[in-house]
Formats: structure tokens, C-alpha cells, sequence
């Protein structure tokens, strides 16, 4: 691992955010330009830093950063739900619906011909929470954020999937009274299995690496969209079943 004493210096700054629930201000605590002193090779080392507080892994997400730097984090264990939870959350939610690959076995030589071998897609609502305060936070200090990964709902499991890619979809997600999306979405970047196989490619050891019964989600088709408790999600994407959670005051 990659660290550094600013590393250092800003998991300190989210541990004391994750324990009272209270963004923190890192460029004011720590008095520096972050843009100019936090590295992407920091940032995720400020990511496996943390574990130690968040503990075992459930899966990892993947998104867009710098080429060749895709935006990687691990999910927290204590934080995946199953599909119909009541999630407890201290202030504002973020809520994204997205296509995930459970990791049926580690990938072998055949896997990208025929991912189904070793995948199974399954709809998830990602769950984001910001530690950091700011309304316009640099890139690099949401990586090192876990990429604002606050958990994980993971619902019913594509039947008969055949390894086909997903690039275009039919999708709904309603928050409480507000529908924020419904009709045809795009995945990011085109290309579930591209994400999913940018991740497997560039995860290697960190936070643990890739493990059966995993989950790795592929970007959101709803966007980011913000909520506080409480409220009920429900999420379909055409051919999985539904998705519903509750977030409750915690």
C-alpha cells in the first residue's frame, strides 16, 4: 500500500466524520490545496486505510476518474442490505439504481467469452453518503471517500441470463413521491460488462481483492439524486425482478 502522511492525515479526517455523522471540512483542517496534494495512488490508499473501521468487504463499485484510473471502492459488508430492508441513515441519502455482477467464482481464461460462467447480474440500489462538506468536492476526495459509497441493496437475480451485455435499458426508480427516472436509461459508458471487466482488471489486491459471493456494481441509470428519511425506494429494471428498501431515521 501506496501512503503517504496527507493519507494519513485524511482518513483521520473520515474516521472523525463517519463517528459523529458530521461532514467534515479536510481543506480547512488540514490547511493545504487538496487538488494539488492528494494523488489517486493517495486516494486509494486512503480507501484501504479505512478498512480496518469498515471491516469486511461485500463488493466494489467502478466509475469513470482519469484513463487508465477508473474510480474503484469497496462496499462495507455491515452495510449491504437485502432488497425489502429498512436502512437506517443520520441525514441525507443519496440513491442510485444500477445492474450488479454477483461473483458466482473467480474469473478464468473463458470468462470474457462467456461471463455467465463465472457472473450473475443482479438489480442494486446503491446507497451514497458524502463525509466530506462541500457542495462541489474535487474527484480525487471522492475516491478516497470510498467514492461516496454509503452501502448497498441487492435485489433478485437475472434468470437465464445467456452473457449478454447490457447497454441500453428499461428502468424505473421512484423515492418517495418522486419518480426520478422512468423509461429508457443508458448504462455508463455504454457497457455493463466494459465497467464490470475495467474493474476485475484494475482491482488486483486492494481492500482485499475480488471473492466469491461479491458484488460489483456498474454505475448508476438513474443518476445521483439526494433524500432524507423517511422515505420507501422502489427500483425495476425490465427482465429482474423488483427492488424496494425503506430509509428510516438512524
Amino acid at each position: 500500500m501506496h501512503t503517504t502522511p496527507q493519507a494519513e492525515r485524511l482518513a483521520n479526517v473520515l474516521r472523525r466524520a463517519r463517528r459523529t455523522g458530521a461532514p467534515e471540512d479536510f481543506d480547512a483542517a488540514e490547511n493545504i490545496s487538496t487538488a494539488e496534494a492528494i494523488s489517486y495512488q493517495e486516494a486509494l490508499a486512503v480507501q484501504q486505510l479505512m478498512m480496518p473501521d469498515l471491516g469486511a468487504v461485500s463488493g466494489f463499485k467502478v466509475g469513470a476518474f482519469r484513463p487508465g484510473q477508473p474510480a474503484l471502492a469497496p462496499i462495507p459488508a455491515e452495510r449491504t442490505f437485502e432488497s425489502g430492508a429498512d436502512i437506517p441513515a443520520r441525514g441525507k441519502i443519496g440513491i442510485e439504481l444500477e445492474i450488479g455482477f454477483e461473483v458466482l467464482h473467480l474469473p478464468d481464461a473463458q470468462a470474457r467469452d462467456m461471463p455467465q460462467t463465472c457472473f450473475r447480474p443482479r438489480i442494486v440500489i446503491e446507497l451514497c453518503g458524502q463525509r466530506l462538506a462541500g457542495d462541489d468536492l474535487d474527484p480525487v476526495l471522492k475516491l478516497a471517500d470510498m467514492q461516496l459509497n454509503e452501502g448497498l441493496v441487492v435485489g433478485p437475480a437475472l434468470q437465464g441470463w445467456d452473457g449478454r451485455d447490457f447497454s441500453t435499458i428499461t428502468a424505473r426508480l421512484r423515492c418517495g413521491e418522486e419518480v426520478v427516472t422512468s423509461g429508457e436509461a443508458a448504462i455508463p459508458g455504454g457497457s455493463a460488462l466494459g465497467n464490470l471487466w475495467t474493474l476485475v482488471d484494475h482491482l488486483g489486491a486492494h481492500c482485499g481483492g475480488l471473492k466469491p459471493g461479491q458484488i460489483l456494481i456498474t454505475g448508476s441509470v438513474s443518476g445521483l439524486r439526494w433524500f432524507r428519511p423517511e422515505i420507501r425506494v422502489d427500483g425495476h429494471i425490465e427482465g429482474f425482478g423488483p427492488i424496494a428498501c425503506r430509509i428510516v431515521p438512524g
